[in-house]
């Protein structure tokens, strides 16, 4: 074989080998595309800024690791159905329009999702602020008064046996506290506006087995105006 015929024979390879490796990074990024459906919601504060209530170890590991981990395999159980156009929450409202093969993953590694979501966003030390406004009205309406919520609240969070979460609803009658179990979800009954997580994971490295404190000290990191703008965008 002459020079130019090696000349153009490796030129040849060089295109195929070339065009290859491009759809192969095409295929690449699609697949990555289609995991990445959710992602992990920025926490927005330092691991150390709800301490001394919650530990900064408590935060990174439940934020980086739990938290992580429920985002990770729910879009691990979204890529097997593309064809999926209703939102997270709308699925997690009515289950059976989740495919039957996924349901069990989307319910649980969803209900993750949402609910690591929601109680992250809602943190914030408050220096002894309470409700006020129309979402404080609305709690002496449909409790009697806020210390009457708080034990309602305390109560479902105290008595929710095992793995689950104590929430603060709208439903079509008013407010309701109810309680879940394990990453359950209340969109069946309402629209949450406030969440407690008492899986041990939460508070177990400052609290061990005393949830009754931590639920006590919860009170002084939730974000009431985020709380009252999810009343406003709900109502």
């Amino acid at each position: 074989m002459n020079f130019f015929k090696k000349n153009r024979v490796i030129s040849a390879l060089s295109f195929f080998i070339l065009i290859g490796l491009l759809f192969v990074f095409i295929g690449c990024t699609s697949d990555e595309d289609t995991n990445q459906q959710f992602e992990l919601p920025e926490l927005g504060y330092s691991y150390d800024s709800l301490e001394p209530y919650i530990d900064a170890e408590t935060i990174e590991i439940h934020y980086t690791k739990h938290h992580n981990n429920y985002t990770n395999n729910l879009n691990i159980a979204f890529a097997k159905h593309p064809e999926i156009d209703e939102t997270l929450e709308q699925l997690l409202a009515n289950p059976s329009k989740i495919p039957a093969d996924i349901r069990t993953a989307v319910l649980n590694n969803g209900g993750g999702y949402y609910n690591h979501a929601l109680y992250f966003s809602l943190l914030k030390i408050n220096n002894g602020q309470t409700p006020s406004g129309d979402l404080l009205l609305a709690i002496n309406q449909d409790f009697g008064s806020f210390d009457d919520f708080k034990e309602e609240f305390v109560n479902a969070a105290s008595t929710q046996f095992g793995s689950g979460w104590a929430w603060l609803i709208i439903t079509k009658n008013g407010l309701k506290v109810v309680s879940t179990s394990n990453q359950d979800t209340p969109l069946q009954q309402g629209i949450p506006i406030l969440c407690i997580d008492v899986w041990e994971h939460a508070y177990y490295l400052n609290y061990q087995n005393r949830r009754a404190d931590y639920i006590s000290e919860f009170f002084n990191i939730i974000n009431w105006d985020k709380v009252a703008e999810l009343y406003e965008a709900a109502k």
